[in-house]
């Protein structure tokens, strides 16, 4: 018996409910029918295929087109989870080739909503895509795709200003149209004001535990990459199968076991 299909509408409804929203990501079919019949409400089709999938050194040389075959593999298996597509680096440098961008991911390759990284200078873009009807997920903190100006994978909002700039521009991403919010490597009081502060649904990974929900890399849960980041716990532990590891994140974001202070910054 197929669940309902999960939508926008869906996750404000659990952040109202104070339901935590599961959130994996997901690359191809096969992984995408066991994360579902684990309960992950949403999959993204992340840009980090770049790392895991591909062995780059970074997420930066992702191609549009290698988001679009990747997302449409992940379609075809969905049959109730929103499906998030990232948007990969210089795809939406501006807001023509932003919907062109995400026009792309949600007509070829079956997207749900689309996510992109940065605040203020994303917003007219934003506003673009929210005035077509297209979904999009904003994202805060840690941006992968500016990796190398921030000077590598650190942890963002530590100092007052910078932490007061992440609310800042939080609200005026959900101001311009955004349904959703990834916040990533933040300390968990600021991640817990932001998740406070808006009406969206706001994600965190390495952002402690009171967002509205949690994400992280499969792989990274799966114990397959050598070098996890600290936030991440190892779900394929103790003679589980991938099902039992998929089942404990879900059960563990939902109970609110994950994550504890070991994963969480200050």
């Amino acid at each position: 018996m197929s669940k309902k299909n999960i939508t926008v509408r869906s996750l404000l409804e659990m952040k109202s409910a104070v339901e935590k929203i599961c959130v994996l990501t997901s690359y191809d079919a096969s992984f995408t029918r066991l994360i579902e019949d684990a309960g992950v409400e949403v999959i993204l089709v992340g840009d980090s295929l770049g790392m895991v999938i591909q062995g780059q050194e970074s997420t930066l040389p992702v191609t549009l087109d290698e988001m679009i075959y990747h997302t449409r593999n992940a379609a075809r298996a969905r049959e109730y989870s929103l499906l998030v597509a990232d948007m990969p680096f210089m795809s939406y440098r501006s807001p023509s080739l932003a919907m062109e961008s995400a026009g792309r991911l949600m007509k070829e390759g079956g997207a749900h909503m689309v996510k992109l990284e940065g605040g203020t200078p994303q917003l007219e873009a934003i506003r673009q895509l929210a005035s077509q009807g297209i979904p999009v997920c904003g994202h805060l903190g840690l941006l992968p795709q500016s990796v190398h100006k921030l000077g590598g994978y650190r942890v963002q909002g530590r100092e007052q200003r910078d932490a007061s700039l992440i609310r800042e521009d939080a609200r005026l991403l959900q101001d311009a149209g955004v349904d959703m919010l990834v916040l990533e490597c933040v300390p968990d009081q600021l991640a817990a004001q932001v998740a406070t502060e808006l009406s969206i649904p706001v994600i965190g990974i390495g952002a402690g535990p009171d967002c509205d929900g949690q994400v992280l890399v499969l792989y990274d849960m799966l114990g397959i990459n050598p070098h996890p980041p600290r936030f991440v716990k190892n779900f394929l532990q103790s003679g589980r199968t991938i099902q039992e590891a998929l089942k404990a994140y879900v059960d563990a974001v939902k109970s609110g076991d994950f994550p504890t202070a070991e994963h969480s910054f200050k």
